[in-house]
């Protein structure tokens, strides 16, 4: 046994030295030379593999660094970068932080397919670390797991988050998972995370107690009065059984309820011994003055209160700015009851001179400002270029005189602020009618001079349009011919410049919602005043899906631009007008032979592209349809539920624009002002001015929504054609 034990090792070994000889071969040299090599001492050992180590470790420290460095000069992943990329950087990449950004870019996709088991593979192994990512990775996987009916999976991982991360707002989420059966860890959400979207839905929730109810009610008027659902629970905690209220908690309930714009509802919860605080009494000033004249006085009465209670307060500056704003003999009264320092205010100034030139936008006949007045006017514009009172009440005379043909008064309004010093789209509109009424004055070079500023600083928007036409650059809106709408365009993905890293990081990995949550949070429901503020949360806001408030707040981002902030205007253009529904406008404009620019500006300015918006008098969906119109159009009856499908909105809307275009041989001013007013109504303002001066046309037209409604369509059908050729605002 013991020979034969012997041989077969003897023959294994016998093979396994012929398998390690060069080429195969059995080279029995090779084999004395290994038997005769000398024995190594045990240090000698030790000395070389520690140099064995040292040199594998040095390789591999060159390659990772070689690796990295390759890694460096590469630009960062992005939702733009193909899937194949990704992939290759989720597998390979030697820096575990690409592996997880790689990750979870790849794990957005699984999101929008609607594949949790793929979002937990890519997510796996990826929740290392002190980095914020790795909570927004536990969240993920938690959220996962809830969808595949793993509850206890979903539990540890939540409790894990919090454990680990107890400050990250993805915690937020994590209290609001586990307090589903525990009470306490609600009540740690709404105080560690008040203005977290995963608080205000826990505020609305809270109850079925009559105190936890009303707490959440409160939690909501403080921190997000305008979640969706919060009205109804405000109005019910305002007269919620025997044991009411207090007057301070109805106070702080009657002001959330003003800032929804109900101000009757505000004042049955305030009571007769309530009072609200200065803001909801400006937020219920706002409200009445959209009312009628009775309502319109009580508004007065209590902007005047308002000042005279704190005289110094921010409030009391934007009651007497709303106060300014209106016109007649009730509101000249009412600034006369100012204090003295408000009397002597921009916004005061300005109303003076305005109601001294006999009005101003209500306006619409052809009558010349008198010579007074328009000195008056001057000074007020020389002593304060940079308050918007100044620029409202320049543009309110100027148009006066514009539809007198004033020329020489209208350049003399125009020059007083320059250009440089107001907002884009106001600059764009001066230097749109700076450049018309010299060419009036014969001033020919001056006036292409003027709209070649104009073209380079603001190329897109209404006076872009009409300052093109005007050099020979043809007109686009006219061009519903028989080429093809182009196909839709590929989204390209643009970073959010916030200036803060962890808020660009996540919108840079497509976590959009995390950023957004992030944003608010920080913020503490602190809305937006200034133009990079509001740049941001619009961004924001579209990111998450709400282009209905992300839009409106561009466009106030947009008006308080400073001169120093140009630099933003590209991002801020493109953002103005987002490729939407490219596949059904391009569907809809090759049915009815319209630019697809031209269905988008439509739909922008009705809808800001919201399917299920619905205005007062009942219009639905993108192109903001009456169901009786609708119906007339299908030839059948249509329900307002049906209208808010985009494709049927669209190719119902698209068809009623080109009856408009047709009934006005192709024109796009009548048949725009004819979506918004009605045939009838244009068939009354049609004239031949409209021919010879199309833009003075425009500007007499009796409703001044329908005024503002032509410009801003055909500015943003202008636009989207602008974007589609590459142009952009120039600061330079």
């Amino acid at each position: 046994m013991l020979s034969n034990g012997g041989k077969v090792g003897n023959q294994d070994s016998g093979q396994r030295v012929r398998r390690c000889g060069r080429n195969g071969r059995d080279t029995k040299a090779e084999q004395g030379n290994v038997q005769n090599a000398p024995r190594l001492s045990a240090p000698e050992r030790l000395t070389r593999l520690s140099l064995l180590l040292a040199v594998s470790c040095l390789g591999t420290g060159v390659v990772m660094v070689g690796a990295r460095a390759l890694l460096q000069g590469l630009p960062p992943l992005t939702p733009d970068t193909p899937t194949t990329t990704l992939e290759r950087f989720r597998r390979w990449a030697p820096d575990p932080a690409t592996r997880r950004d790689a990750s979870l870019l790849l794990e957005r996709q699984a999101e929008a397919a609607a594949d949790p088991r793929l979002q937990n593979r890519l997510l796996a192994s990826q929740g290392w670390g002190p980095d914020p990512l790795a909570a927004l990775v536990l969240k993920h996987q938690a959220l996962a797991a809830e969808t595949l009916g793993l509850p206890a999976r979903a539990r540890s991982l939540w409790q894990q988050l919090l454990h680990r991360f107890p400050s990250d707002a993805a915690s937020a989420d994590a209290l609001y998972a586990l307090g589903r059966r525990n009470p306490r860890l609600r009540q740690q959400l709404l105080q560690r995370f008040p203005a977290h979207p995963a608080a205000l839905a826990a505020a609305l929730e809270a109850g079925p107690s009559l105190t936890a109810s009303r707490t959440g009610a409160l939690h909501l008027a403080r921190w997000g009065a305008r979640w969706p659902g919060a009205q109804a629970k405000l109005e019910s905690s305002c007269t919620a059984g025997p044991q009411g209220p207090s007057a301070a908690q109805r106070s702080q309930l009657a002001a959330a309820l003003a800032e929804l714009g109900d101000p009757e509802a505000a004042l049955t919860c305030l009571g007769k011994d309530a009072q609200l605080p200065s803001r909801g009494q400006l937020a219920l000033a706002r409200a009445w003055l959209q009312g009628d004249e009775t309502e319109q006085n009580r508004a007065l009465k209590l902007l005047v209160a308002l000042v005279g209670q704190a005289p110094s307060s921010p409030e009391a500056e934007e009651a007497v700015r709303l106060l300014s704003q209106q016109e007649g003999p009730a509101s000249d009264a009412a600034l006369r009851q100012l204090p003295e320092r408000w009397r002597a205010s921009a916004a005061v100034a300005a109303h003076q001179a305005l109601a001294a030139a006999g009005g101003g936008e209500q306006k619409t006949s052809s009558e010349a400002v008198t010579p007074g007045a328009s000195v008056a006017a001057l000074q007020v514009l020389r002593r304060w270029p940079e308050d918007a009172a100044s620029w409202d009440l320049q543009w309110d005379l100027s148009r006066r005189q514009l539809l007198a043909g004033q020329w020489g008064a209208v350049q003399t309004l125009l020059q007083a602020i320059p250009a440089e010093r107001l907002p884009p789209p106001l600059a764009a509109r001066q230097r749109f009618w700076l450049g018309y009424v010299q060419r009036q004055l014969g001033q020919e070079s001056a006036a292409r001079a003027s709209w070649q500023e104009l073209l380079r600083r603001s190329p897109g928007g209404y006076y872009g349009w009409r300052a093109a036409l005007h050099l020979g650059k043809g007109d686009r809106n006219r061009e519903a011919s028989a080429q093809q709408p182009p196909a839709p365009s590929a989204v390209s993905w643009q970073p959010l410049a916030s200036g803060d890293a962890g808020l660009d990081r996540l919108w840079r990995l497509n976590q959009n919602t995390e950023a957004w949550e992030s944003w608010r949070l920080r913020r503490a429901n602190m809305p937006p005043e200034q133009s990079p503020e509001l740049l941001v949360e619009g961004r924001l806001r579209q990111g998450v899906g709400d282009d209905w408030t992300g839009l409106a707040q561009l466009d106030r981002a947009a008006l308080r631009l400073k001169p120093d902030q140009c630099r933003l205007l590209p991002q801020l253009e493109r953002s103005l007008h987002p490729p939407r529904f490219e596949a059904i406008f391009a569907a809809a404009g090759r049915q009815q032979n319209l630019p697809m620019a031209l269905l988008q500006g439509l739909a922008k300015q009705e809808s800001r592209f919201t399917p299920a918006v619905r205005s007062a008098v009942g219009a639905v969906g993108l192109m903001q349809l009456m169901p009786d119109t609708a119906s007339e159009l299908a030839g059948r009856p249509v329900s307002p539920a049906e209208l808010e499908d985009p494709s049927r909105n669209v190719e119902l809307g698209s068809r009623y624009l080109r009856g408009l275009l047709r009934q006005w041989q192709e024109e796009p001013i009548l048949a725009v002002a004819s979506y918004n007013a009605g045939p009838g109504a244009v068939q009354r303002w049609r004239a031949e001015q409209l021919k010879r001066a199309p833009e003075l046309w425009v500007e007499a037209i009796p409703y001044p929504e329908t005024r503002l409604y032509v410009k801003k369509v055909l500015g943003n059908a202008w636009s989207y054609q602008q974007q589609e050729r590459g142009i952009e605002p120039s600061c330079q």
